[in-house]
């Protein structure tokens, strides 16, 4: 996948005086630069596009000390980021993992996610990995559940904070659209579609949970008893079953538990963030760069929390091809003209393929371990 990516063919548009050997023919306000058969050959450089593949635009930048500072720090970010997970697993399990099957269980578990379409998820094989290392499986199902919630809850307190600071005139630079019910929905209808069912899902989840769970489930089946939602009523099911389970296993919990979870998720999503501004800072001409203030990092910051839903409803693993769309479209007045594309490649480069890597050489010797009959059950 990676060295299918490195060497993908596109057609960038000709910078300043360069030659272009390519023209568009397509159809439409805006080119697909990935589609081959929207251009043709030009002789005499009198076309506005040259073909390249991501290889020989990486191959372009000056990789210098400023570039490699903050690569650097876009690496060090993500390291915050795990550790901040595997910090929360531990409190999540009552320290009944290791940091070692701690470590393990993030892994495999953000392997799985970048293996399944983000509509998916990972959180089933969650539970497997987690009661796998020993975890009781009524305690896995919480301790995924909750995850989730919390990171919900994130999203649903940052996205607020951040339009109180930010507003929404520059939010959605990007022209989409989703067909839903028979209702065309543009990028900030998405949008808002999106945020209103994460926080009425979350809102259901945490007074199910917290004061009466098979109140919930009770409803839950009732609701979806109606024609048109029949066919998801055994998943419901199970969605009340692991909400009783869930109730029970955080009966009695301490605020301590609590505070140390939610500290836990705003460093590690605060940081997964923050990766994108390093990595433009990385490419940005320290002459005469595109990002000059707090308020500018603050933008690339509130967008990409919008970036987020959209890659939730993509159906492709790890949201493939959609977040470097999505990428290209919400950020690229900050990212010099003609590296667009390099940098949504490095984007994923550091956030998704390390998951691939290091997933494909535990895993193995992980099943190994935990099949061990000596292992608890």
């Amino acid at each position: 996948m990676l060295i299918s990516n490195l060497n993908e063919v596109r057609f960038e548009p000709v910078i300043g005086d360069r030659c272009g050997d390519y023209q568009w023919i397509g159809l439409g306000e805006t080119p697909d630069l990935g589609d081959e058969s929207q251009f043709e050959q030009v002789e005499d450089c009198s076309g506005s596009f040259h073909k390249r593949t991501y290889k020989d635009t990486l191959g372009d930048i000056d990789w210098g000390w400023y570039s490699s500072f903050w690569l650097f720090l876009a690496l060090v970010a993500m390291v915050i980021r795990d550790l901040a997970y595997i910090y929360r697993i531990r409190i999540l399990t009552d320290k009944e993992l290791s940091w070692r099957q701690s470590f393990r269980v993030i892994m495999l578990w953000e392997f799985a996610s970048a293996l399944s379409p983000s509509i998916v998820g990972g959180s089933g094989i969650a539970m497997f990995i987690v009661n796998r290392e020993g975890i009781k499986l009524g305690k896995s199902t919480a301790i995924v559940l909750v995850s989730a919630m919390l990171d919900e809850i994130f999203y649903i307190t940052m996205v607020a904070a951040v339009l109180l600071a930010v507003g929404t005139s520059e939010l959605f630079p990007l022209s989409m659209q989703l067909e839903l019910f028979g209702l065309t929905f543009g990028t900030q209808g998405i949008f808002w579609l999106g945020y209103v069912f994460i926080f009425a899902m979350t809102s259901v989840i945490l007074l199910g949970i917290f004061t009466a769970p098979r109140t919930l489930k009770y409803l839950l089946l009732q609701i979806f008893r109606l024609p048109l939602l029949r066919r998801w009523r055994y998943q419901v099911i199970e969605v009340g079953d692991d909400i009783i389970t869930t109730s029970r296993e955080l009966r009695g919990k301490r605020p301590s538990y609590w505070i140390k979870s939610l500290g836990a998720t705003y460093a590690s999503w605060t940081a997964r963030y923050w990766v994108v501004n390093f990595l433009i800072m990385a490419f940005a001409n320290p002459a005469d760069p595109l990002v000059t203030s707090f308020g500018d990092h603050l933008m690339i910051y509130a967008r990409q929390l919008v970036m987020w839903v959209i890659m939730l409803i993509s159906p492709t693993p790890g949201s493939s091809g959609v977040a470097e769309f999505a990428f290209s479209g919400f950020l690229q007045e900050f990212i010099p003209l003609g590296l667009v594309a390099a940098l949504a490649l490095m984007w994923r480069l550091v956030s998704y393929y390390p998951y691939l890597f290091i997933g494909a050489v535990l895993l193995p010797r992980w099943l190994k371990i935990t099949a061990r009959p000596s292992r608890k059950k």
